[in-house]
């Protein structure tokens, strides 16, 4: 399966502009990757859209400006309910990688969640950026932590919209509190015997 997705990958990289979406779901945010690589055909319109001052080279400003305009670009809800997607970090490649078809854009969202109720939920994630000749690629990854599962994912044809499927459980005791409750009992069990043996015994009538 992996050498035939790399062969569609190589097949159709040279007109379009690979988009690959990961999400990683945590019970209070989810993290959404995002790796964008324009074919050589789009490489000098891709470029264009970054470098607004046309001097050659990819500012700053003009890499965080573009990261903005693509992260704007995504739709995602959780149970229904939009959420922004913020930047939190961003990497470009140099202009001449992306006219070799080898550049690949970076960005890293952030996205925090609001409260959850333990049980199931949905998340929808829509990419509506530079829709033509895009190939888009949109997958879940296990959850780190266990108090997520996911359990089901769906994917229009294009895989410009993923739907995420998971459940979220109980927080299971960490060790800290079931080390303080034991210590609590213990000490309550310590202090109840001490009572009882430094009790003076009752005097007969």
């Amino acid at each position: 399966m992996a050498i035939a997705g790399g062969a569609g990958v190589s097949a159709h990289r040279a007109d379009e502009y690979l988009q690959t979406a990961r999400l990683a779901i945590a019970p209070g945010r989810v993290q959404v990757e995002l790796d964008m690589t324009p074919g050589i055909a789009l490489a000098e319109a891709i470029l264009a859209d970054i470098d607004r001052d046309r001097d050659g080279s990819l500012s700053a400003e003009e890499q965080r400006a573009y990261a903005r305009l693509v992260l704007g670009a995504l739709d995602l809800e959780i149970d229904g309910r939009r959420l922004p997607a913020p930047l939190a970090a961003s990497s470009f490649p140099a202009p001449e990688a992306v006219r070799r078809g080898e550049g690949t854009i970076r960005l890293q969202s952030a996205v925090v969640l609001p409260r959850l109720s333990i049980g199931a939920h949905q998340l929808l994630f829509r990419n509506n950026h530079h829709p033509d000749r895009t190939a888009y690629l949109a997958n879940a990854l296990v959850p780190d932590s266990a108090d997520v599962a996911v359990t089901a994912q769906r994917r229009d044809v294009d895989q410009r919209e993923l739907v995420i499927e998971y459940v979220v459980r109980a927080a299971a005791p960490t060790s800290t509190a079931v080390w303080l409750f034991g210590s609590i009992a213990a000490a309550t069990g310590l202090w109840a015997l001490t009572t009882r043996t430094s009790s003076p015994p009752a005097r007969r009538a």
